[in-house]
């Protein structure tokens, strides 16, 4: 999937979202851009910079599936920020940086978790090993008995319902013993009886610490200082060993992994192949002319130009290079237009592409054609229940006429009118679901509008319900 071609990229996306055939063509191209630069020699590889997209469109068009589909099908970091919620260095709140050291926090979370999948085969050995030395303990120099536990457990195994003969067994454990006991766990036979099992204590006190470098990054760090230089506090509890295998086995994962390898690929591919997707950057566009020091929209445009340019930014994992991050801004621009940002910032966003609103047409597609339309999310649902519901097609078409005129009519919330939509049509199918006698039912067009048409010709119920 890393090497899709355009036309194979557009086809992938079609998919999941109908239309928007320009915006799927930038993308693609874009995409295919990374795929180029990697071919050409190492020099010319690190002049090669992204072109960066904003993609133009009122809410619920498919601005934010296309960026996410995007990432899935290339495994590419990818992370989505809301432009609004950053500030300027000096303010309290969300500094732009922050939005690399997220996006590599994530692609470290994500390596770890795989790593850790891969091992897990080798690390359920390790402590299957673990807990069978719990329940059979090495007898001391003194020829200590063994646990009592154990004298049950053979005693199980024997198939007698007394204590065992505290005579040979008690001895020293022996091969035949343990591999006994080892068919016992795998076979869940021991799963309710409890060890005593040393685990970590979670529990560390809070602390906050007020920053211009960020306030999530200064606490991690003095976190891990403070982890680093303390003891690592441990606590035994009784704990069934069916619970102790899978914290023993998480343990053993962690310990057989290599972090050193996880935070380097995790960096060079979130600099390589990292996506970042800015969301309402329209929000943040637009000269404010005032007097005197206040957080404006211009500041915050000032400080997301270092990383959109390319710059080095400090995370507890190592430096990350933004060069080659792809930065995908998206955004209604209602009020405000694209050549309201600052030029500086115009410049490192090059591609423009303009989404189309939807019509009719397209919301009976996005009901039925992707892989997960609305249409086969309920039937499914449903069918948990043991009914079955079927959409005639002017059921469908009634959906969609009444989707466009509420968006006329009120807030044009694009696609996400549908989701309000269904939920109020098959609102009362969805109540008595439990209990309904008929198990076959067919949603048509009378259906839709005895449910919906009352509330749509009343302008007010319409604003509020719909």
């Amino acid at each position: 999937m890393h090497d899709l071609k355009p036309k194979q990229i557009v086809t992938e996306l079609d998919k999941y979202i109908i239309g928007q055939n320009d915006a799927k063509k930038s993308v693609a191209i874009a995409l295919r851009n990374r795929w180029r630069r990697r071919q050409v020699e190492k020099g010319l590889q690190e002049e090669i910079a992204p072109k960066n997209i904003i993609l133009i469109g009122s809410t619920g068009v498919g601005k934010t599936e296309i960026a996410r589909r995007l990432a899935n099908l290339t495994d590419s970091p990818f992370y989505k920020v809301e432009a609004s919620k950053f500030t300027e260095v000096g303010y309290v709140g969300r500094d732009v940086e922050s939005m690399v050291r997220d996006i590599v926090e994530l692609a470290v979370s994500n390596l770890r978790t795989r790593q850790q999948e891969d091992v897990q085969e080798k690390a359920a050995k390790i402590a299957e090993e673990r807990i069978l030395d719990l329940l059979l303990p090495p007898t001391s120099q003194s020829g200590a008995s063994i646990s009592n536990d154990i004298d049950i457990v053979t005693t199980e195994q024997s198939g007698q319902t007394g204590q065992a003969d505290q005579g040979e067994e008690q001895a020293k454990p022996s091969a035949s013993t343990r591999e006994k006991l080892r068919k016992m766990l795998r076979k869940g036979k021991l799963d309710s009886r409890q060890v005593d099992l040393e685990v970590a204590d979670k529990s560390s006190p809070m602390v906050e610490i007020f920053s211009n470098t960020g306030i999530e990054e200064m606490g991690i760090n003095v976190k891990d200082m403070l982890g680093n230089l303390m003891p690592k506090n441990t606590k035994r509890r009784k704990i069934k060993i069916k619970d102790a295998l899978k914290l023993v086995t998480q343990e053993e994962a962690a310990h057989l992994i290599d972090m050193e390898k996880i935070k380097s690929d995790a960096i060079e591919k979130v600099e390589q192949s990292g996506i970042i997707f800015i969301d309402e950057i329209d929000k943040i566009a637009g000269k404010e002319k005032s007097h005197g020091p206040e957080v404006s929209k211009e500041g915050v445009q000032r400080d997301l130009l270092p990383i959109v340019e390319g710059s080095s930014v400090p995370t507890k994992y190592g430096t990350v290079k933004t060069d080659h991050i792809l930065f995908i801004a998206s955004g209604a621009f209602h009020v405000s237009k694209p050549s309201d940002l600052i030029p500086e910032l115009q410049g490192r966003f090059p591609i423009r592409v303009e989404l189309h609103s939807l019509g009719a047409d397209e919301f009976i597609r996005i009901l039925t054609e992707p892989k997960n339309a609305l249409v086969l999310q309920y039937i499914a649902l449903l069918r948990t229940e043991g009914v079955e519901i079927e959409f005639t097609q002017d059921a469908i078409e009634k959906i969609a006429d009444i989707a466009v005129e509420v968006n006329s009519s009120t807030e044009n919330i694009g696609a996400r009118r549908l989701h309000t939509l269904m939920e109020k049509l098959l609102e009362d199918i969805l109540f008595e679901a439990p209990d309904i006698e008929e198990k076959k039912i067919v949603i048509d067009a009378s259906f839709v509008e005895k449910q919906l048409m009352n509330i749509v010709e009343n302008e007010d119920l319409t604003r509020y319900i719909l």
